[in-house]
């Protein structure tokens, strides 16, 4: 769906939308795809990636804000769609977060013995999700999934340092107020679109910068690195000044931060995966590359993990 779509829907254009986000298109699933589905596929390719068969996965994480359900949980879907027999499945509901929340449980896992292997997924339908009258968001959003198999090694790569934070009384800057138990669907609701995604874009911007900043410096001094020891960063792909503020803040070039918000736009959870998938793919990553990945989304909830490749 690209930037000249939205202009007959909303008062928009390409040049606003571009010079604000730095999108030009993005991905929306079809009417019969769901998170699921999506999930199910990113899965097959991670494991097919990681030589891994379905039935060593000992648990299943997915980050989605944008379940296929209610009840059940997303991922038990995904497990029925791709066979893993011998793994717990569950849902990490935490925004554009949602990846990275979810790898810090599977680390936290492994490092504990409680499993060897775990999938690790980021997948959102936002297109189900967004008010496309609102032109300050529905330019936004699209639609994708990412996944990683991660397992118990010892030779010194993979997670270094995770770090975490959340800040519930800033949920109104980013939330959907209406669909839940405070205030469930009634015969009189009216589709004002409380429902949907609602944002305060420039509260949410001043903060993401400042605490996806600290969240790296946090995990870089945990781990002892430096920003000149980073090879690459993927940060969640929300807006690109905010990438670039971030950038200048942790005093890392643009040529060591991996981009793809102009084709696929702020895919939440998705996003993170999704570019690091990408940037492997293209062989951007090589072994032994220490690898930041920082996201911030609805809670308002914030994170970074250091890799070493």
């Amino acid at each position: 769906m690209t930037n000249a779509d939205f202009e007959k829907l909303v008062d928009t254009s390409d040049e606003w939308i571009t010079t604000r986000t730095g999108i030009k298109e993005r991905r929306i699933a079809d009417e019969t795809i769901f998170s699921s589905d999506m999930a199910a596929a990113a899965c097959k390719n991670a494991l097919e990636m990681a030589k891994c068969s379905g039935d060593e996965i000992d648990v299943l994480i997915v980050g989605t804000v944008t379940p296929d359900y209610k009840l059940p949980s997303t991922a038990c879907v995904v497990q029925e769609k791709i066979n893993l027999p011998n793994a717990v499945a569950f849902d990490v509901a935490a925004a554009c977060t949602g990846f990275i929340n979810g790898l810090s449980i599977a680390d936290a896992y492994i490092s504990a013995g409680v499993c060897k292997k775990a999938l690790v997924v980021g997948v959102e339908k936002l297109s189900s999700f967004t008010n496309y009258k609102d032109r300050n968001t529905c330019v936004l959003f699209g639609d994708a999934a990412g996944a990683v198999v991660v397992e118990a090694d010892d030779s010194g790569s993979g997670v270094q340092s995770i770090f975490m934070r959340s800040d519930g009384k800033m949920r109104p800057l980013l939330w959907a107020k209406t669909g839940g138990a405070v205030h469930p669907y009634t015969s009189e609701f009216t589709f004002d679109g409380s429902d949907k995604i609602t944002m305060n874009g420039s509260d949410v911007f001043k903060v993401a910068v400042k605490e996806m900043a600290n969240a790296c410096k946090n995990v870089m001094e945990r781990a002892g690195v430096g920003p000149e020891d980073i090879s690459l960063v993927v940060p969640h792909q929300a807006n690109i000044r905010i990438v670039e503020a971030l950038a200048k803040r942790l005093k890392v070039g643009m040529d060591h931060v991996f981009l793809n918000i102009e084709n696929y736009g702020n895919t939440s959870a998705a996003s993170v995966p999704l570019a690091l998938d990408q940037a492997n793919r293209k062989g951007i990553i090589k072994e032994g590359d220490y690898i930041m990945m920082v996201a911030f989304g609805g809670g308002l909830i914030w994170g970074s993990a250091l890799v070493k490749w």
